[in-house]
């Protein structure tokens, strides 16, 4: 059975072949954004898997839903079937992206009013 691996949760699942990304994550208890249950028509699921890893190419409707993503590694976890050992980068969820970017910056601004006090 294929193993996939998720990245940054670090969690691995066995998995039949022919499974996709969606459905493994599930099996293993990863949160992967998804709003049209696996239809490929919301593009919510994109997650990044390098190359020489054990999945099939790109389906033409992958394909055309992605276009050019597809050369940069970016799939969509719904279409993307596992024949092999896999690991699977999932992208930072957009609100926490959100919020770690509002707290680097008050941090940033912090440092540089404490710099300012100091001189």
């Amino acid at each position: 059975m294929p193993k996939v691996g998720f990245l940054p949760n670090e969690r691995t699942v066995d998995v039949k072949a022919g499974t996709t990304l969606l459905e493994a994550s599930r099996k293993a208890g990863v949160a992967i954004r998804t709003r049209c249950g696996g239809n490929a028509s919301c593009l919510m699921c994109k997650v990044h898997v390098g190359p020489g890893q054990g999945v099939l190419e790109p389906s033409a409707k992958e394909s055309y839903k992605m276009g050019d993503w597809t050369k940069h590694h970016q799939r969509l976890a719904c279409q993307t079937r596992v024949i092999g050992d896999a690991v699977v980068t999932l992208p930072e969820d957009p609100l926490k992206a959100a919020v770690r970017a509002k707290l680097e910056q008050l941090k940033k601004e912090k440092q540089e009013k404490d710099n300012d006090r100091w001189e």
